[in-house]
């Protein structure tokens, strides 16, 4: 053998074992990620044991020792919760491990996927973003928001695994992904505006090639997917109604009669709304001062006896159809404090809990040594940085950069931005309150968006733009931390 055919084969030879080592590598790289993800979810498991019991919890547990569910907290939470106290497993401690495994499970399979495919800072941004104050803080709480994120965080983890290499899911895992996404839509009306998107992308279902018929697609399903959820909670799963459906008509006649006058909601005396207009009951910050019987109740009362069942929902669209201005308006101030856009820092439902509910049902509290996490949550979550419309911007920034997917990863970030989009714009049409806990989805899933977009191709010009978007976003929210006042808290 020449010289140089002998150069040649232990040329060969070298890189065939550099070959060999790279996967080898990258797989050392995802377990490393899987094993700091367990590490992380043990430290949070015993640092806020046993979670955080709040006032929704003691509701829900006092249904579940009776055994009597309405629907007013989502029934598949109650009766899971059922379960476990069957077991002889007491208390909010189940639950609060639940929602914490399925978080952490999920990041960790989305770390570990990213750090497979040599994004390794990416692996270790997902694990920081894990255990960023405002999230975390709301996750450790026993409530269906921390239940429909755990659920969601997995799905999205496992499906991850294999989309992130543009590979098919196995039957199991896609079975797994349904059950996940299923659960968190039962668990929160408005999940579906979060799960139909995620469904679709997360099992390949996109069609890039016609985004129209994809758009209408989502909508039409997301809608369909809406209306059966009150014949499951009350037929299936045996829950009583409980009028919450009510919600939304009455919050946005209450925002109507505000802008339009009192006259614009003849079912109500016009002295009755004036009355609730000098007490600070309508408000766009949030619909339960009109439902309060301490406070504005007479409300309710009356159009309980004017427009009861279904003509209340004919009020409803009537006053919108008749008063278009003014509900537009309603929408857009509450979707303004939703967001936290032009809304000073100090806001009503913001910071995360660190006592329970008092209760005398059992319902511990973690230790104090909480405290400080918590405060730190609170003063991230009302400074710019923890504003949910600055996250919308990013997912928005995340789509102009990476649309059409030409990947899995282009396609897990697309799917990701999407579920943050659709989720926050939703709440401009049925949200009824401003608690900083119905955002943390929206947010994890933009963080996510950005690590699974940094291993993309994406024109310069495009980032720039989108970087451009997100600084005049974050622009318009600090001026208005810095001179708007605080917030009064609703009656």
């Amino acid at each position: 053998m020449s010289r140089t055919s002998s150069r040649s084969s232990f040329g060969s030879s070298r890189r065939g074992r550099a070959l060999q080592r790279k996967p080898i590598g990258a797989r050392r790289k995802a377990v490393s990620a899987l094993i700091v993800a367990a590490l992380l979810a043990g430290v949070t498991l015993a640092f806020f044991w046993p979670g955080v019991a709040s006032y929704d919890s003691v509701v829900q547990y006092q249904q579940v020792l009776s055994g009597r569910f309405d629907d007013w907290h989502p029934p598949a939470m109650a009766r899971l919760w059922a379960v476990f106290h069957g077991l002889g497993w007491r208390g909010q401690t189940p639950m609060f491990v639940l929602q914490l495994l399925l978080y952490w499970g999920g990041l960790a399979l989305f770390a570990g996927a990213l750090a497979r495919r040599g994004q390794a800072i990416a692996a270790l941004f997902v694990l920081l973003l894990g255990i960023w104050p405002p999230i975390l803080g709301w996750q450790i709480a026993v409530l269906k928001d921390g239940q429909m994120t755990g659920a969601l965080m997995a799905a999205t983890g496992i499906a991850s695994w294999w989309r992130l290499d543009d590979r098919r899911l196995p039957l199991w895992a896609a079975a797994l992904v349904l059950a996940l996404l299923g659960y968190a839509t039962l668990v929160r009306f408005n999940a579906a505006f979060a799960t139909v998107p995620l469904a679709f992308g997360l099992l390949g279902g996109w069609r890039w090639d016609r985004p129209l018929f994809q758009a209408a697609l989502v909508v039409a399903t997301t809608a369909a997917v809406i209306g059966v959820l009150t014949p499951v909670n009350q037929r299936l799963l045996g829950a009583s109604p409980s009028g919450v459906e009510r919600s939304l008509p009455l919050f946005d006649l209450a925002g109507i009669a505000h802008h339009a006058g009192p006259e614009a909601v003849p079912q109500v005396p016009a002295r009755l709304w004036r009355r609730a207009e000098a007490k600070g009951c309508l408000t766009p910050i949030l619909w339960d001062p009109i439902g309060d019987e301490q406070a504005c109740g007479y409300i309710v009362d009356t159009l309980q006896r004017t427009a009861p069942g279904n003509q209340l929902r004919s009020a409803w669209l009537e006053a919108i159809a008749t008063h278009p201005l003014a509900y537009a308006t309603h929408r857009i101030a509450h979707w303004n404090s939703e967001m936290r856009l032009w809304m000073p820092t100090t806001m009503p439902g913001t910071g995360p809990l660190a006592r329970s509910e008092p209760n005398q049902l059992g319902l511990p509290s973690p230790g104090k040594r909480i405290n400080s996490f918590q405060k730190l949550g609170y003063s991230l979550a009302s400074s710019p940085a923890g504003a949910p419309i600055l996250w919308l911007a990013i997912a928005v920034g995340v789509l102009f950069c990476t649309w059409p997917a030409r990947d899995g990863v282009n396609g897990v970030a697309i799917t990701l931005a999407l579920s943050t989009v659709l989720t926050e714009c939703a709440f401009g049409l049925v949200g009824v309150a401003s608690d900083y806990r119905y955002h943390c989805w929206g947010m994890l899933a933009a963080g996510l968006a950005v690590l699974a977009a940094t291993g993309t191709r994406t024109a310069p010009q495009r980032v720039l733009t989108a970087l451009l978007g997100v600084a005049v976003v974050a622009a318009v929210v600090t001026v208005a931390r810095w001179t708007l006042p605080p917030a009064l808290p609703p009656l």
